[in-house]
C-alpha cells in the first residue's frame, strides 16, 4: 500500500526495467561477431542502467532509509556513468556509421578493425569513468536517498558543476546529431560506394545499418530534451553557489540527505525530472530490443539456439525431431 503511494506506477517499472535489462542483452553475441563495439556497449550500459533502477525500486519503494550505504555509493556513481554512458555509445554507433558512409575502401583490414574498436572502448567507457572522476569534485556530499526512486548523486549547483558534470549528457548528443546528419548526407552522395561496401562485408547488411541508425537517432532525441530540461531546472530553480574551495564543496561529505515521497512529489519539476531520466533506460532497451530482436538475423540465432537445446538428453523427448516434408518412415517404407 505504502509503496503505492510512494511510486505510482510500481510495481510495473521494476518489473519492465528487469525485463529490459535481460531482452536487451540477447542481441549480444552476433553484434560482438560482427566487431560492433559502439553497439555492444549500448546493450551492456542500458542494461546495467536498468538493473540499478530496479533494484532501488524495489528496496526504497515504500521507505527513505538508509539501510545500504555501499550499495548506494555504487548505484549513485552508476547513475552518474550512465548518464553519459548512453549517449557516449550511440556516439559511437554514429561515429561507425559516419565512417563507413565515408568508407574510401571496399575492404577493411583487421587492424583497422581493431583501431575502431579501441577508440569506440575509449569514448563508450572512457568518458563515463571520467565523468565519474568530474562529479565527485562538484558532489556536495554523499548522495541523497529519495522513497520510491532510491539512491541519487547530489551535484553541488555550482558554475563549475556544467563544465564538470551537467553539460556532458547534452554536449556528447549534439555531437552524435551532427553525426547522424553528415552520415545521412553521406548516404545519399556516395551510395554506391555504401552498396559496394555492404557487398563485402557480411557482418554489417542495410536493414541492419540503418536500424543501427534509427537506435541511435533514437536516443539522441531522447537525451537532448532531457538533458537540456535538467540544465533548465539547475539554472532556474536552484541557487547558484560560488566555487569556494575543495573544503567547502565537500564539507560534511558524509551526510545522506532523505526525502520521503510525500515531499519531494510535491514538487512538479523534481517528478516530472526524475521520472523522464528513469523511464529513459527501459525504454532505450524495448526499444532496442523491437529494432534488433526481431529481426533476420536474430530469428536465425534463435533457430540454431532451440535446435542445440532440442538436442540435448532432457528435451528429446519434450521436442521430437520431425522428419523433413515429404520423407516417408522407415517403418511405412517396409510395409
Amino acid at each position: 500500500m505504502l509503496g503505492a503511494i510512494a511510486d505510482p506506477t510500481y510495481p510495473a517499472f521494476p518489473i519492465l526495467a528487469i525485463f529490459g535489462a535481460v531482452v536487451v542483452l540477447i542481441p549480444l553475441p552476433w553484434h560482438c561477431q560482427a566487431w560492433n563495439a559502439g553497439t555492444c556497449l549500448f546493450m551492456i550500459w542500458t542494461s546495467i542502467a536498468c538493473l540499478n533502477l530496479a533494484i532501488n525500486s524495489i528496496v526504497w519503494s515504500d521507505n527513505a532509509l538508509n539501510p545500504a550505504p555501499v550499495w548506494c555509493d555504487i548505484s549513485s556513481r552508476i547513475v552518474v556513468a550512465i548518464g553519459v554512458a548512453l549517449p557516449a555509445a550511440s556516439l559511437c554507433i554514429q561515429r561507425r556509421l559516419y565512417n563507413i558512409a565515408t568508407i574510401k575502401s571496399v575492404s577493411v583490414t583487421r587492424a583497422e578493425r581493431r583501431r575502431g574498436v579501441m577508440v569506440d572502448l575509449a569514448i563508450g567507457l572512457g568518458i563515463p569513468l571520467l565523468q565519474i572522476l568530474f562529479q565527485y569534485i562538484v558532489s556536495g556530499h554523499r548522495f541523497d536517498i529519495y522513497e520510491g526512486i532510491g539512491c541519487s548523486p547530489y551535484t553541488y549547483n555550482t558554475p563549475l558543476a556544467y563544465p564538470f558534470s551537467l553539460l556532458w549528457p547534452l554536449a556528447i548528443a549534439l555531437v552524435s546529431a551532427c553525426y547522424c546528419v553528415l552520415t545521412f548526407a553521406a548516404f545519399l552522395r556516395r551510395r554506391a560506394q555504401f552498396n559496394a561496401y555492404l557487398t563485402s562485408n557480411s557482418s554489417l547488411t542495410a536493414n541492419r545499418y540503418f536500424r543501427l541508425m534509427a537506435i541511435a537517432s533514437v536516443e539522441i532525441v531522447c537525451t537532448v530534451p532531457i538533458s537540456a530540461y535538467g540544465l533548465y531546472l539547475n539554472l532556474t530553480s536552484a541557487p547558484m553557489n560560488p566555487w569556494i574551495s575543495w573544503d567547502d564543496t565537500h564539507f560534511n561529505y558524509s551526510k545522506v540527505d532523505q526525502y520521503p515521497a510525500v515531499l519531494w512529489r510535491m514538487d512538479r519539476n523534481a517528478v516530472i525530472s526524475f521520472e523522464l531520466s528513469r523511464w529513459l533506460a527501459p525504454f532505450c532497451a524495448l526499444v532496442f530490443f523491437a529494432f534488433f530482436g526481431f529481426a533476420q538475423e536474430a530469428r536465425s540465432n534463435y533457430r540454431k539456439a532451440f535446435l542445440w537445446l532440442r538436442n540435448l538428453a532432457p528435451f528429446r523427448k519434450i521436442f521430437p525431431e520431425r522428419p523433413p516434408k515429404g520423407a516417408v518412415p522407415i517403418e511405412k517404407a517396409a510395409k
